[in-house]
């Protein structure tokens, strides 16, 4: 199972989102830590690099009627050895990524 940790953004970008966006985000989780495990990423999370801020990737997830959810996130120093360790740096929409 990897290890990850929070910034202070992230949880205070996550005490913003609605009931439903959390549990969007906990189902889009659930598919990237199965896939951080195999090491290749499904299509359907759309992680990328994020522009202009090296090491930075973005996950995208769709919200339904709203604009699309997105988590900022980099990899962290491994706390267990060969364990992928996440560190989520921030979570909404688009907006986010002018301070990813």
């Amino acid at each position: 199972m990897p290890t990850y940790e929070t910034m202070t953004r992230f949880n205070n970008d996550l005490d913003r989102l609605t009931p439903e966006q959390r549990r969007r985000f906990r189902q889009t989780v659930a598919a990237f830590v199965e896939d951080l495990r195999t090491g290749r990423f499904r299509a359907g999370l759309r992680v990328k690099r994020v522009q202009r801020a090296p090491g930075i990737y973005e996950l995208t997830w769709s919200m339904g009627t709203g604009p699309a959810g997105r988590a900022t996130w980099e990899y962290g120093p491994e706390h267990r050895p060969g364990t992928p360790h996440v560190i989520w740096r921030r979570i909404g929409t688009h907006d986010i990524l002018t301070g990813p």
